[in-house]
């Protein structure tokens, strides 16, 4: 079946050949195939509402991230890896299921059960693995949307079954139970009750597998309300594998909530229901589904039920049965009282256990997926799942510079950009707010760091001390309470900015604008109600059972706050009710400038043109009204006039954020739900823009140094290193040979690279990297060269479209990379460094091979295709942390001369060994002939003080980088020692280093000095006697 990814890029093709007929800029994918976005991190894990064992596999098991896709391990969670990746056309799971007859079959459901009012992401269907999750394929099913369970015959993996819980936006008839007898190549409905009720779960009876029990939950989310309970709630039977059902009854509540069932493994005639309801709690019966009681009333089991209500019952003791809510909830006793088990993370959502050991078992959620082998006394780590769900990110001015943003489900987050070996748990820290947060600060001295949480609240935190301090305009506690009696209404992600002009100046939003200038001692009002503020939508969050009162569903509120950077006092905001104000004098008028005949919906980003003060886009979304389709704004004079700009966005990449490069005018990049797209035309046209960032959803994108930071709804946050090459594409660029692009500035620094982003954040390049063009591919007889020259006109490296010698390296064999010759775009990276060192066969050496990275200054490179060229001009700059008046000279100076003198010295050993092979091949070969033996032992003589000389400039013991400890590593490990330590400390030379270099340098001359007399001396009189001897050129021995 054809993957819709496939089908998705087919439809991009469509569409680019239709806009290039509409004269619509439209950019070859090829010419920006090389540029690639690095995950950062925090690996902290996110939301996981599904997980999967493999029975008869205890070290094999899946979770599925809400916004993240699948990912496996191996190893029992000690570390995981992305299988969905390239496969699926969405990030978000709900559903796994792994074949107990053949574990290479797994089967997931897309869009997660759990869904919340703001961080939630729809899915696409289901997709089959058939290898363990190497290769998928998309099943259909695609408008099902939320998939809440996926179940496998034991004896059959064809044969399946999915419970669709349907978008929860609408009422919809893709909700219910379906079937598949062909390994889904073909769905039926089996089950339907009504639009708005959603199959919430489904337990099949193992000993029997054509019983089935399905949970159904009247449900429905409105912008202002979750409804959670109807005459579509019900538990249903059915014994012919789904062919019929039948409503059980007899000791249920007749009103209903959210539900959820489980048959129990061992005892099939229990069965477990537990609901939300006015006679809420814990239901078994004991005679298959005939009658239930009502075993347990704790109200911990059924707390905020739309988002848990899970029961799972123990597959070896028919008396054990979990229940998930906030905590893990274990009874031993048939129900009747539970203790707490403790996971890594609180807001428990799904459980696998393995059927033939009920202690193995693996747990999804908000924190993550964790493994226990101790029926959950201890679970394997969270720490290494890049899948943290981030609203919005912002990022300041230091070195490096540091990203920020609010992980749902954990506290904000402040994370380097770059960091020594990796971006780790050491490069990261909590500030100020909550998972909701906005953060705002000084971005040249991000000291005081402000930020939010739901229902209104905000801090101040010092991160120098620690100290932190509420500053809400009005202290409430708004958890329980009703929007309409709340003096002012806060988004669940409201806004939180400093003034670009003074960032003293912070503003907050509710459903009016505040300001502070005082560090939150006092709040100003500076703008009227700025939303619908229809009353009828300000009363409940939650109904008709169970009220909701976190925050997710105040409404009426504004959700962006835009100022502009251009105009101190010009303010933009934007409502969750699809209200666009702007004000051009600090507040103190408002003109309402929405778009004629838009919709209620979420502005969800607003972005004044770095380029143009009254020029805006907004990011329009009405998703929340099972709208998925994308809405684009742009105006160019302050709101007066708007138009629509979306063509090429596919109908259900919905679209969260806009921005227009501050380099570029008119080239855009949208984050959608789907991923990103780019326009290089000011919106006429959009193409998609993935390169290697996963299908995930774009919160917000920023920039900073000329990168584009975006943070995602379930892979944590990614940096695109350095637009240049996007800001000069064009379609002039597609008919050149050869193209070179300047690269951006690069820093003169000692670390970087390193992390692959599998284990932790990803470093930028260590090195210039170079990015060029090639018009066609070039084969191996075709030259690609690339000189870079000094400001001086020295050529300081060459590389061509060859890869270098192997060299031995502490980390293996390594050689210098080839230029890539690829048609489209090509990258290369330059690690700042002249050529290796001259190479000496079977020579194990201590120290690095490479050469001395370049001092800071202007350099040319240019690269040759051919006959054809193209040249830049690069600048590196020297660390921004060290003292910037140092000058370079001297050490740029001492590095030369350390790296000429070592190759010397190699060149030197290179030579003594040509000459000592020749010495000992003439000896052998005059051995024996009359009048020989003084010429013998002047060879033996001369190859024993060659050998001697060898061996006190190299050591000839070493087999290991360990063996350093053992045995003097020679003049030449000496020498490159001084070298690193002197290229990594920075332009300052200290005396003990110039002090070593003096006396190294003095020992070389002397070696230098004894080998000049060695080959003089004693391989002269050699030389000597062998002309003197007239021995023949060419030696004939007798048998």
């Amino acid at each position: 079946m054809k993957s819709p990814l496939k089908h998705y890029m087919q439809t991009v093709s469509f569409f680019s050949i239709l806009l290039s007929s509409l004269a619509a800029v439209e950019i070859d994918t090829s010419l920006f195939q090389a540029m690639e976005w690095r995950n950062i991190g925090p690996f902290r894990g996110g939301r996981s509402t599904a997980v999967a064992g493999v029975v008869g596999h205890t070290s094999t098991y899946y979770f599925g991230a809400t916004g993240g896709g699948v990912w496996k391990t191996d190893d029992a969670g000690i570390s995981w890896q992305n299988v969905s990746d390239g496969h699926f056309g969405v990030g978000s799971i709900g559903a796994i299921a792994v074949s107990s007859s053949n574990p290479n079959v797994v089967y997931v459901g897309t869009g997660t059960a759990c869904v919340r009012g703001v961080s939630n992401s729809h899915g696409d269907g289901v997709y089959k693995s058939m290898d363990g999750g190497e290769t998928w394929s998309h099943l259909g099913l695609k408008n099902t949307r939320h998939i809440s369970k996926v179940i496998i015959h034991p004896d059959n993996p064809d044969h399946v079954y999915v419970a669709a819980q349907g978008t929860p936006w609408t009422g919809s008839k893709e909700r219910g139970i379906y079937r598949s007898m062909d390994g889904g190549k073909t769905w039926e409905q089996i089950f339907f009750v009504d639009e708005l009720a959603s199959a919430s779960d489904l337990s099949m009876d193992m000993t029997n597998p054509r019983v089935l029990y399905a949970a159904f939950w009247h449900h429905q989310r409105l912008p202002w309300q979750v409804r959670s309970g109807g005459p579509g709630s019900g538990i249903y039977k059915s014994t012919d594998g789904g062919d019929s059902w039948d409503k059980l009854e007899k000791g249920l509540p007749e009103e209903m909530g959210k539900t959820s069932v489980a048959v129990s493994p061992v005892n099939p005639k229990r069965v477990w229901v537990l609901t939300e309801s006015n006679k809420w709690g814990l239901y078994r019966s004991d005679d298959g589904g005939k009658s239930f009681t009502r075993v347990n009333k704790d109200r911990v089991l059924i707390a905020r039920s739309w988002y848990y209500i899970h029961v799972f019952a123990d597959p070896q003791n028919e008396n054990t049965v979990y229940v998930l809510n906030a905590p893990v909830m274990k009874s031993t006793d048939g129900g009747k009282t539970f203790e707490n088990v403790r996971t890594p993370h609180g807001d428990n959502h799904d459980l696998w256990i393995n059927p033939h050991d009920n202690q193995i078992m693996i747990n999804g959620n908000d924190g993550g997926a964790n493994v226990s082998f101790n029926g959950g006394r201890t679970w394997s780590t969270q720490q290494n799942q890049p899948t943290a769900q981030f609203y919005r990110v912002i990022t300041d001015n230091r070195f490096p510079y540091w990203v920020y943003g609010g992980q749902q489900d954990n506290s904000s987050v402040a994370i380097a950009s770059r960091a020594r070996g990796g971006i780790d748990w050491k490069d990261w820290y909590s500030v100020a707010g909550c998972e909701s947060a906005y953060l705002a600060f000084d971005p040249d001295n991000p000291v005081l760091v402000y930020g939010g949480c739901y229902q209104g609240l905000i801090n101040e935190l010092n991160v120098e001390s620690g100290n932190s301090r509420s500053i809400m305009a009005y202290e409430y506690l708004g958890l329980g309470s009703d929007p309409i009696d709340q003096k002012y209404r806060f988004n669940w992600n409201a806004p939180i900015v400093a003034s670009p002009h003074d960032p003293q100046m912070i503003y907050h939003a509710g459903n009016v604008v505040l300001k502070t200038e005082d560090r939150g001692e006092s709040w100003a009002v500076i703008s009227p109600d700025l939303t619908l503020n229809k009353k009828e939508n300000l009363g409940k969050g939650g109904a008709p059972i169970t009220n909701e009162a976190a925050g997710g569903e105040i409404y009426h509120t504004i959700l962006y706050l835009e100022l502009s950077t251009h105009e101190e006092g010009t303010i933009w905001a934007g409502s969750d009710d699809g209200l666009v104000h702007v004000t051009k004098d600090g507040g103190k008028t408002w003109n309402n400038v929405t778009p004629n005949g838009l919709k209620e919906g979420m502005v969800n980003a607003i972005d004044v043109s770095p380029h143009d003060p009254a020029t805006a886009y907004i990011a329009f979304t009405r998703y929340k009204f099972a709208d998925f389709k994308p809405y684009i704004y742009k105006t160019d004079n302050y709101g007066k006039t708007w138009k629509k700009i979306i063509r090429g966005i596919s109908d259900d990449a919905y679209v969260r954020v806009v921005r227009e490069d501050p380099v570029k005018k008119g080239l855009l990049y949208a984050g959608t739900e789907l991923g990103l797209f780019v326009s290089f035309d000011d919106g006429k046209a959009w193409q998609r823009f993935q390169l290697n960032l996963p299908i995930v959803p774009i919160t917000d994108l920023t920039f900073r140094n000329n990168d584009l930071v975006a943070s995602t709804l379930g892979r944590a946050f990614w940096i695109l290193d350095d637009l240049s090459p996007l800001q000069n594409l064009s379609a002039d660029l597609a008919k050149k040979e050869v193209h070179l692009f300047s690269p951006k500035e690069t820093l003169l620094i000692s670390y970087g690279g390193r992390s692959d982003g599998s284990s932790a954040g990803k470093n930028p390049p260590s090195g210039v990297v170079f990015q060029y063009l090639l018009g066609t591919e070039s084969d191996s007889t075709t030259s690609v060269k690339l000189n870079i020259v000094n400001s001086h006109g020295d050529t300081v490296r060459s590389f061509t479209n060859k890869a270098g010698d192997p060299i031995q390296t502490r980390w293996g064999m390594q050689r210098a990379p080839g230029l890539s010759t690829k048609k489209g775009m090509n990258r290369f990276i330059w690690n700042m460094r002249v050529a290796d060192l001259t190479k000496v066969p079977k020579l194990f050496t201590s120290g690095s091979p490479a050469g001395y990275r370049v001092g800071p200054g202007n350099y040319t490179a240019i690269i040759n295709l051919g006959k054809k060229n193209s040249e830049t001009s690069f600048k590196i700059a020297p660390d921004p942390r060290n003292d910037l008046t140092t000058r370079y000279d001297r050490q740029q100076d001492m590095l030369e001369e350390l790296y000429d003198t070592t190759n010397d010295l190699y060149g030197s050993v290179k030579s003594l060994r040509s000459i000592r092979g020749q010495l000992q091949g003439i000896t052998k070969n005059i051995k024996g002939m009359d009048d020989t033996e003084k010429l013998v032992e002047a060879g033996k003589a001369a190859v024993k003080a060659l050998s001697d000389w060898e061996e006190s400039v190299v050591s000839l013991k070493l087999e290991t980088y360990q063996d350093v400890v053992n045995f003097d590593s020679g003049l030449d490990a000496d020498l490159k020692e001084l070298m690193s330590k002197i290229d990594g400390s920075g332009p300052v030379v200290s005396e003990g280093s110039k002090d070593r270099f003096d006396d190294l340098m003095k020992q070389w001359k002397e070696k230098q000095s004894e080998y000049n007399a060695l080959v003089s001396d004693q391989v002269g009189q050699f030389n000597r006697l062998y002309r003197d001897m007239d021995i023949p050129a060419v030696i004939i021995k007798e048998d």
